[in-house]
Order: C-alpha cells, then sequence, then structure tokens
C-alpha cells in the first residue's frame, strides 16, 4: 500500500495541535494579566453573578465554588453556576467577566435561546460519537476495512459518522460562546457595573476564551477531513 508508512495527512493534526496550543497558551496569559486588575467597583465574581442574575428576574440558579483555575461553567441541569478559585472570590477584571460569562449561559437557557436547544440536542450523539468512533474506526481497520469494502469498512464508515457528530457539537458551540460573552459584556457595560475601560478589557479576556473554542473546533474539523481523505481514498475500485 503506497504511502502506508509516510501519511501526509499528520499535517492535520499537527496543525490542529499547534492551534490549540496557541489559543490555550493566548487565553491563559491574557487572563493571568487582567486577573491583576481590579475592578472599580470591588465587586468579586460570586457578587457580580448574584447581581447579575437578579437583575434578570433569575432567583432559582444557585452560585456555587469549584476548585481550580478557569474551570467555570454552568450545569443546567442542577441550576448551578460553578465559579473557579480564581473567579468566586476575586475582584479582578478578569474573573468578573468570566462570571458575568457563566451568567450569559443562564440566560440563554432562561430565554430559550435557540442555539442552545440545538446544542443540548446534539450532546448524546456527540458524547456517545466521541467514545465510540476510534473503536469503530481501529476495529474496521483490523478487520481489513481499509480499502477492501465489506464489514470492515462499513464500521469505519460508521465510525467517521460518530465521529461527525462530536465535530457537529463543536461548531454549534461557536455560537453560543460568542453570544454568552456578547450578553456578558452588554450587561457589565449597561449596568454600570464595569467602566467602558473595564469592559474593553474584559472583552480581551472573553475573545481569548473564545479562540480556544474556534482552535478545537478546526482541530476536530481537520482530524474529519484527515479520516475522509484515508478511509475515502483507500477504497477499492475492484
Amino acid at each position: 500500500m503506497p504511502g502506508y508508512y509516510f501519511d501526509w495527512t499528520y499535517i492535520f493534526v499537527i496543525i490542529g495541535a499547534v492551534l490549540c496550543l496557541i489559543a490555550s497558551g493566548n487565553v491563559k496569559s491574557t487572563y493571568r494579566k487582567y486577573a491583576k486588575i481590579h475592578n472599580r467597583s470591588g465587586i468579586t465574581g460570586a457578587q457580580a453573578a448574584k447581581m447579575i442574575l437578579d437583575a434578570q428576574g433569575i432567583y432559582d440558579v444557585r452560585i456555587e465554588h469549584i476548585g481550580g483555575e478557569l474551570t467555570d461553567n454552568y450545569d443546567p441541569r442542577n441550576k448551578v453556576v460553578h465559579l473557579s478559585d480564581t473567579t468566586y472570590n476575586s475582584n479582578s477584571v478578569a474573573a468578573v467577566g468570566v462570571a458575568a460569562h457563566e451568567c450569559g449561559h443562564v440566560i440563554q437557557h432562561h430565554r430559550g435561546y435557540a442555539p442552545i436547544a440545538v446544542r443540548n440536542a446534539i450532546l448524546p450523539l456527540a458524547n456517545g460519537g466521541a467514545k465510540i468512533s476510534w473503536i469503530l474506526i481501529i476495529v474496521g481497520v483490523l478487520l481489513g476495512g481499509f480499502g477492501t469494502g465489506g464489514g470492515g469498512m462499513l464500521l469505519i464508515n460508521l465510525g467517521i459518522i460518530a465521529f461527525s457528530f462530536a465535530v457537529l457539537f463543536q461548531i454549534v458551540t461557536l455560537p453560543v460562546e460568542f453570544n454568552a460573552s456578547s450578553r456578558a459584556l452588554k450587561i457589565l457595560g449597561d449596568s454600570g457595573m464595569f467602566d467602558r475601560t473595564e469592559v474593553k478589557q474584559t472583552k480581551k479576556v472573553l475573545r481569548a476564551a473564545a479562540l480556544t473554542y474556534v482552535a478545537a473546533a478546526a482541530s476536530s474539523i481537520l482530524q474529519l477531513l484527515r479520516l475522509i481523505i484515508i478511509f475515502g481514498g483507500g477504497r477499492s475500485d475492484d
């Protein structure tokens, strides 16, 4: 099989990995920069989150502390905003920005933001696809499916389809994340919680965070393209 031991498509994997490393390094450095700048109001991430939710008339969502750095998230099933060590009790511009972003997700759910519903519908397929896709592909190859058709090729194709759901989930996640950040910036500015300079600083933090999702989606798309090239081009015409 010509080229089997020299797979040029690994360039897609390398590009994806580099994009993710750059995005990860950028968000960490940006966050740490603005984590050193205290906001003029002196409010913490937890206090800001409560103020935002109260102002939106949302009283059934709890705000809880969670360990780690940049582990902040919103759990819609239990209606809990988790704020990390670097966010919960910090009064930095970065901390309040991240807390506001998570509240943006709460507001999305509360108001029935359509992309959230789409993402939630895809989630089970994405989780299942991410877990089983490579198993199906590897088993298909071991069964001699590569370039031969038959049952092995069927498993490979099913694996690629399963992986596609995980890629689709990451693509749908992009507008959700950008919208949550947009809501956060608007709320912080309109409420007077942040002045214009602080809003600009927060925008840099949230933009850096959003780029990690862009990089992850790009990496997954490149991996999917690689699979299609390898196995699509490996079919036999016999």
